[in-house]
C-alpha cells in the first residue's frame, strides 16, 4: 500500500454545471476503476473540496467506460460572470480532486501505465 495522489491511478476533466461544476474521475485501469468505486466516495471529494464550500457533492458511476462523475453542488458560488470565485467555471476542480492523496494497493499502481 503506498500513500499517493489520485493523479498516479486517475485522469480528470471538470467545468462548470450552473451553480456548480461536475469532475469526471476516469480510471486509467480497470484494477484502478475497481478501486475507485470503493475508495473515492461522494464524502471523500467533499470533505477534500471543503476549501471551495461546496453542498453536497453526488456520483455518478459510468461502468462501461470507467468513469466516476462527480457534481460539486454550489461550488461556484453562482457561476460564470455571477460569481466572485477565481475560477467561476469551475475548469480547475478537476486537477483539485487529483492531488488528493489515498493509500493505495501496490497491485493497483502496477496495474496502470504513465
Amino acid at each position: 500500500m503506498t500513500k499517493t495522489t489520485l493523479s498516479r491511478i486517475a485522469m480528470a476533466r471538470s467545468g462548470d454545471k450552473g451553480e456548480g461544476s461536475n469532475v469526471g474521475v476516469m480510471a486509467r485501469s480497470d484494477a484502478a476503476y475497481a478501486f475507485l468505486k470503493e475508495a473515492l466516495t461522494a464524502e471523500v471529494v467533499r470533505a477534500h473540496m471543503a476549501s471551495i464550500n461546496t453542498g453536497a457533492v453526488t456520483r455518478y458511476e459510468a461502468d462501461n467506460v470507467g468513469v466516476l462523475n462527480f457534481i460539486l453542488h454550489n461550488s461556484l458560488g453562482g457561476g460564470g460572470s455571477a460569481s466572485l470565485k477565481t475560477d467561476a467555471q469551475g475548469k480547475t476542480h478537476g486537477l483539485a480532486v487529483l492531488r488528493l492523496e489515498l493509500d493505495i494497493p501496490d497491485e493497483v499502481l502496477a496495474s496502470v501505465t504513465e
